[in-house]
């Protein structure tokens, strides 16, 4: 249990689901080509989890005494598992996640793409070791980072499937997962900024420089509550121009129902939110957004193929 509680089981649960849900709860249902067999996919999704699994990792080895002070339950390294072992977890990950991203770059006849599963390595450790404590950079890393790994499912299934034939019908699809790609990485760089809110303490006492720390709690809460209006925004939009016109009801009312409802209910908690469990609670609340918002392009998929 400690190895499990050490890469976070729950976040790479999530981001497994979200990869399947993409490609057997949408792209299977378009009648277009795709570049990986299933068990080469799975390989995808296997790849992308234990890369992020190696940044859990090695983000723990130097948040030892942050996460000391604002999260002391959490804390592995240096008890459960030693320094030496989480090391050895953090190469181990890393070589099988780049080794499987190489094997799949050359499958597709695109030993370049290899590069991509490097650079996400290198990032996330450059992430823990140094730009974590960069106002906004840190932020803006890890929400990146979630929104690309829905974008690379078309870099591996969409892209080297495409041909002069399916080119404008495979741009649509490539559109519709950047639509998610950049929702995820809204509300994720939302929820960024609450967890500095919820760890404002014990990253004050280590140095840190958070958006909390400059700003201060009350100043960093009505920035957010500001940012919270984009993504309700952009929802009640893309349900308008979309949805609505195309008649998909069931998608409008699960958007309004599910991840509209549960982002106004952040922005309302947010401008009473004052101490570590409210904003505690309310990251729990963008990620069942995230979930939800995930889970929409499967019933997006459905309306369109029964109801359309």
């Amino acid at each position: 249990m400690s190895f499990f509680k050490l890469i976070r089981y729950q976040n790479l649960l999530m981001l497994a689901l979200m990869q399947l849900i993409f490609r057997y709860g949408f792209l299977k249902w378009q009648n277009v080509p795709l570049s990986l067999a299933d068990w080469q996919y799975i390989l995808l999704v296997f790849s992308t989890v234990l890369i992020a699994a190696g940044g859990y990792v090695i983000n723990d080895i130097f948040d030892q005494q942050t996460d000391a002070e604002n999260k002391p339950q959490r804390v592995m390294i240096g008890q459960s598992i030693s320094e030496a072992t989480a090391y050895n977890i953090y190469v181990a990950l890393n070589i099988v996640g780049v080794g499987i991203g190489f094997y799949l770059s050359n499958v597709i006849m695109k030993p370049g793409f290899a590069t991509i599963f490097i650079l996400i390595a290198a990032l996330l450790y450059l992430y823990a070791t140094s730009l974590k404590q960069t106002l906004l950079v840190g932020n803006v890393i890890v929400a990146m980072l979630l929104s690309f790994s829905v974008i690379i499912i078309g870099i591996f299934d969409l892209y080297p499937a495409t041909y002069e034939g399916n080119q404008k019908e495979m741009a649509v699809l490539f559109s519709i997962l950047l639509d998610y790609a950049i929702f995820a990485f809204i509300v994720n760089f939302i929820r960024e900024i609450v967890k500095d809110l919820q760890d404002v303490n014990g990253d004050y006492n280590q140095g840190m420089s958070t958006l909390p720390i400059v700003l201060g709690v009350a100043r960093t809460s009505k920035v957010v509550f500001a940012l919270s209006f984009i993504p309700i925004a952009i929802l009640l939009y893309y349900t308008n121009e979309y949805f609505a016109v195309s008649k998909l009801y069931l998608t409008m009312g699960y958007t309004l129902l599910f991840v509209v409802g549960p982002l106004l209910y952040f922005t309302i908690k947010l401008w009473t939110a004052k101490n570590t469990k409210d904003f505690g609670h309310l990251s729990n609340v963008l990620k069942l957004v995230l979930l939800f918002g995930i889970l929409s392009i499967a019933i997006v998929a459905y309306n369109i193929k029964h109801h359309a």
